[in-house]
Formats: structure tokens, C-alpha cells, sequence
């Protein structure tokens, strides 16, 4: 039986199991920007319209929805994906807490990708019109705004170059990796922690079969590269997934 980490993002009761401190999210410094210069933190109080909480398997917003909000996670984690006419479904990113969904509907202004609770999800609603009002008028959350964009961008790129340029093993490990660097981010373990996504959301995201998915975890646990009992993933050897995935590691620090 494996050790849990010492600190994981799992959430498997309802609302209350939901981290609500706002310091600890990774959207702090944008929040926080809305009000510095004045110290009036009730600015806040007019942007972030009302918090939710919701189920896995709830539709945060679907695509080619009128925008009205965007999303601050503050616990849980959310997958965002997109369907063709004839009912395909792609999906294009796992987001957890801190994370930001919606900016990319400022120029459109509707979704244009569906957001689905992945485990019990809370929420800031941040009100889209209150929100680039500010915005306007405050070069610090506007250079807040261009941090996003460019991270969302750069993932957007490291995704294609993935699916382009991989193989399945490859992929996956890769994958692995970048978990472990958001954890890390988050002040969690990086080598020990549980996954939100489904194996078969897994494959889909990178372009594999379920059961390919499967197979090359199940192939990394008999290599000892990892441990694996249901969603509980141990990173057991980093070296040896950064050798897989033709990662340097200063690329993982």
C-alpha cells in the first residue's frame, strides 16, 4: 500500500473539503492587484460577483456560451474541452487551482470551449464587464492579464509540438512530468500525488488510446519508474522519465 504525499489536491467530500484561502490560490497576485494601490480590499467584493461549489461531472459553462464570468478555481480541478458538429470530443487542458478559464472569450465573448468539473469544484466568479473595466485603467492587472495569456499561450504550442512530434510513451511522460511541476508550484509534493483526469481523458488529451494509456503506466510501474494504485501516481524516478520524454532536467526545476 503506498503513502499518501504529504500534501495532495484530492477532494472527496463536499464543499467544506474545498481549500478556501484565498493566499494559498495561485491567482492571488491578480486578485490582489485589483486593490493594492487604493488598500481598498473591498474592490474585490465588486468583481468577484458570488462563489460556488460544484459537482464532478458539472458544467462550469459549455461551448459558444454567452460570456458573462470568468473563473477563479479556488479548489478542485476543471477539464475544458472542445466538440466537432458530429459530436467528437477533444480534450484540451486539465486546470486545478489558481487557474484562471475564460480569458480566452474576452474578443468573442462567448466559451469557446466546454468547462467541466472533473472532482467537487470551487469557484470565484469574476464579472467579465467589472473586470476589464478595471482592467483599463490599471497597468498592474493589465500585465497580470499578459502573464496568463502568455503562459496559456506557451502550453497551447507545448501541446502541438507534443501531439506532433511524440510518441505515445513519450507523451505520457511528458505528461507526467508537467503534473509535477504544477504540483510543485502549488507547494505539493511533485513526486507523489493523486490525478484528477480519467485514464481514457488522459488518452484523449494526448492523442492516445485508453488502453495505450494503460499499458505504458502499467510498463512504468514493472520498470519502477512509478508507482501506481488506482489514481495515486509516485514519480519513483524522475532521471529516468526525463531520459523518456528527451527532457534536460534543469527543464523540470
Amino acid at each position: 500500500m503506498l503513502k499518501h504525499a504529504p500534501k495532495t489536491t484530492s477532494v472527496t467530500g463536499g464543499a467544506a473539503d474545498v481549500p478556501v484561502d484565498c493566499k494559498n490560490c495561485g491567482a492571488y497576485q491578480l486578485c490582489m492587484s485589483l486593490w493594492l494601490k487604493t488598500g481598498d480590499s473591498s474592490l474585490l467584493e465588486r468583481v468577484v460577483k458570488k462563489k460556488q461549489v460544484f459537482k464532478r461531472g458539472e458544467l462550469l459553462y459549455h461551448m459558444g456560451q454567452q460570456v458573462d464570468y470568468m473563473y477563479v478555481i479556488r479548489g478542485g480541478s476543471v477539464k475544458t474541452s472542445v466538440s466537432t458538429e458530429d459530436g467528437q470530443v477533444q480534450v484540451i487542458g486539465f486546470h486545478e487551482e489558481g487557474e484562471l478559464l475564460g480569458l480566452n472569450a474576452i474578443e468573442s465573448r462567448q466559451y469557446s470551449c466546454e468547462a467541466r468539473a472533473m472532482r467537487v469544484t470551487s469557484v470565484c466568479e469574476v464579472s467579465m464587464e467589472r473586470f476589464e473595466e478595471l482592467a483599463g485603467r490599471d497597468p498592474a492587472i493589465q500585465h497580470e492579464v499578459l502573464k496568463i495569456m502568455s503562459a496559456e499561450i506557451r502550453l497551447s504550442h507545448e501541446l502541438l509540438l507534443l501531439l506532433g512530434k511524440h510518441n505515445a510513451e513519450e507523451r505520457l511522460a511528458i505528461f507526467l512530468l508537467r503534473l509535477s511541476q504544477q504540483f510543485a508550484r502549488r507547494n505539493c509534493s511533485p513526486t507523489e500525488f493523486n490525478l484528477s483526469m480519467s485514464r481514457s481523458d488522459i488518452g484523449n488529451h494526448l492523442g492516445v488510446a485508453e488502453e495505450t494509456v494503460c499499458r505504458i503506466l502499467a510498463r512504468f510501474q514493472d520498470d519502477g519508474i512509478i508507482s501506481s494504485e488506482c489514481r495515486h501516481i509516485k514519480l519513483n524516478d524522475m532521471k529516468r522519465l526525463q531520459q523518456i520524454a528527451h527532457l534536460r532536467p534543469i527543464e523540470q526545476t
